[in-house]
């Protein structure tokens, strides 16, 4: 016989008013009525028998079990290396740093992380013109962090290309007002620094967020359809350059000799000069002398310089006269050319003797015999 049937309508699970337990069932009923009133609902009955059913209490359970795994989508955790950049209905709510964080699940809050420690780096390989209008081909590396989480975010669009336009048009803004030669050779060091500085500067005034660690210049070639014509070119500068050497040092080497030479000409126009005066002084002062001694014995001086002109005049000459006795034979001897290479080994006067039939000669001047006034001359 089932309990309904006893007669008495009486549950037999059910304790009585004595104090006893609470019933299961009714407490789970009160709390699937309190879950329905949050939500709308009513908290009705089940239709058969006024007794809720089993499948209420399983929806009441996978609700549950529904909203504490919505829940727990709200936690996340940042990296040492990240900041995290919660977002309410997609505007900036707050920064949070590294560690086990929460926030009200999706579609409320949403957080973004963000690296501010990693190095990134982009490449950017563009063709332009230099100062002097030749065509180079520049390949540069740029190396950023992303400093500022939030700048980075609501900066702008893309950080990434706007770095990358950035650096494409400082580059080219260094790299025009440099020279061909300047960018080939020892300018690549300036025009990196000066390229990041620009770059820099522009990034801190868009509001990015990025710091440029460096920038390095890792080509700069010339295009491969104009190499032939640029090696020429350079072919011919360089030319130019050794030609502009070469007559460089041979102008280092001909103008001092050149002004010495024009010092010594000058000096030895001096010293003629000072030569010059200084004899015709000394020829004035011997002659003023002369003339005073002329004055005190006109014959006497006048023999005098008669016989010193004549002694200097034979003295230079290289005619030999003799004196001539007996027959009138004469023998001759070519003691003018001894003389000569005599006179070339030492610095006085040579003197010779020759023995020819009473022949006497006798050299630098005339002489006479005492005893035989005639005097003949040997040519």
């Amino acid at each position: 016989m089932a309990w309904n049937e006893s007669g008495n309508g009486k549950n037999p699970w059910e304790r009585g008013g004595n104090g006893g337990p609470p019933d299961l069932d009714k407490i789970i009923r009160d709390w699937q009525r309190k879950f329905n009133s949050l939500f709308g609902g009513k908290g009705g009955r089940a239709s058969s028998g006024g007794a809720e059913g089993p499948s209420s209490i399983a929806v009441t359970v996978v609700l549950v079990i529904v909203g504490l795994g919505w829940l727990a989508t709200g936690l996340y955790r940042i990296n040492a290396d990240e900041r995290g950049v919660v977002l309410r209905f997609g505007a900036y709510s707050e920064l949070t740093s590294p560690g086990l964080r929460w926030h009200l699940p999706w579609p409320i809050e949403t957080v973004e992380k963000v690296g501010t420690t990693q190095v990134r780096t982009i490449r950017q390989q563009t063709r332009m013109l230099t100062a002097d209008e030749n065509i180079v081909e520049v390949d540069v590396v740029v190396q950023y962090q992303n400093t500022d989480a939030v700048d980075y975010l609501f900066g702008v669009l893309d950080p990434e290309a706007t770095l990358s336009d950035i650096s494409e048009s400082a580059i080219r803004e260094v790299v025009g007002n440099k020279k061909l030669d300047f960018v080939l050779l020892e300018g690549r060091a300036e025009i990196a620094l000066q390229t990041e500085q620009l770059i820099q500067e522009t990034l801190i005034e868009y509001g990015t967020g990025i710091v440029v660690s460096k920038v390095n210049l890792q080509d700069v070639n010339f295009p491969r359809q104009v190499e032939n014509a640029v090696q020429d070119a350079i072919k011919a500068r360089e030319d130019k350059e050794r030609f502009s050497f070469e007559a460089q040092s041979y102008a280092n080497d001909i103008v001092p000799k050149a002004r010495g030479e024009a010092v010594r000409r000058i000096q030895d126009a001096e010293g003629y000069k000072s030569r010059v005066i200084a004899d015709s002084e000394g020829e004035a002062s011997r002659f003023v002398q002369l003339l005073a001694e002329y004055h005190k014995a006109p014959t006497v001086t006048r023999d005098r310089l008669y016989l010193e002109a004549i002694e200097e005049v034979y003295g230079n000459s290289n005619k030999v006269l003799l004196d001539a006795e007996g027959s009138g034979n004469m023998i001759y001897l070519p003691i003018d050319k001894l003389l000569e290479g005599q006179r070339g080994g030492s610095a006085g006067a040579a003197s010779g003797r020759a023995s020819a039939g009473g022949q006497t000669a006798s050299s630098g001047g005339v002489r006479r015999p005492v005893d035989d006034p005639r005097v003949r001359r040997s040519r």
